[in-house]
């Protein structure tokens, strides 16, 4: 595996950065994410500076992220940012509001539009807001002729709606090139995978999973594992078991 000619791709859950912030700053850089989808990213008092303290803490720039919906994109300095985009998603009452953070991306030949989204609890909320990401993920996808890469908390676990909704057209990476595990939740004690990447055709599966880094930090820095997919445009490397 040749990483100069693949871009990796990072999703973590931050909790609002309500925890330790030194250790979770480690993690990410363990990561070495060259686009990295993040949920509940900081949303109250000082947002914007939190997240600019979090990516610059990190070695990343934040891309995209409006302050509700709680994601937001970063990208590292070798990674060109070519389009960036947020939006809201269709509100439910009595539940939290969503969104979709979204930018193209291209690092060592390989561009994506790359999607950071956190789920909801309640499962109609999830599918309808899953339909609602593809939709408008479609046509930045074509626009740009960049493969669509949805990352983040899915909030189920595979078999459920959403997976199957998602892995229609995408790739569960990890199921393609696991590493480790995979479970993500809990960070102290992992027994569901609900932080997952998905890649679409024009992509090959290098590798996905946790990353090697002290488990102090990991269990600090939030209540959530992270998750890093190795990718690479198909020609670059043999395809990886694309989903169907």
């Amino acid at each position: 595996m040749i990483r100069a000619t693949m871009i990796r791709v990072g999703t973590y859950n931050v909790r609002s950065m309500y925890d330790d912030t030194a250790a979770l700053a480690r993690v990410i850089r363990a990561m070495a994410p060259d686009v990295l989808c993040v949920q509940e990213a900081p949303r109250l008092v000082r947002w914007r500076r939190r997240r600019a303290e979090l990516a610059r803490s990190s070695g990343l720039r934040v891309v995209t992220g409006r302050r509700f919906g709680g994601v937001a994109v970063l990208a590292a300095p070798g990674t060109r940012v070519i389009h960036a985009e947020s939006h809201l998603l269709r509100p439910f009452t009595g539940l939290e509001r969503r969104g979709v953070a979204v930018a193209v991306v291209e690092h060592a030949g390989t561009r994506i539009t790359a999607a950071s989204v956190h789920l909801d609890l309640h499962p109609a909320a999830r599918i309808s807001h899953a339909a609602e990401i593809m939709r408008l993920l479609r046509p930045v996808s074509q626009r740009y002729d960049a493969p669509i890469v949805i990352a983040g908390d899915v909030n189920e676990q595979p078999g459920e709606p959403v997976w199957r909704y998602f892995t229609r057209g995408l790739a569960d990476c990890y199921a393609c090139a696991p590493v480790g595990d995979g479970l993500t939740f809990t960070a102290r004690s992992p027994s569901k995978r609900l932080d997952a990447v998905f890649a679409g055709a024009g992509l090959s599966v290098r590798s996905c999973g946790g990353v090697d880094v002290d488990p102090a930090d990991l269990h600090a820095a939030t209540d959530h594992l992270p998750v890093v997919a190795d990718l690479a445009a198909v020609g670059t490397h043999a395809a990886v078991g694309m989903g169907s």
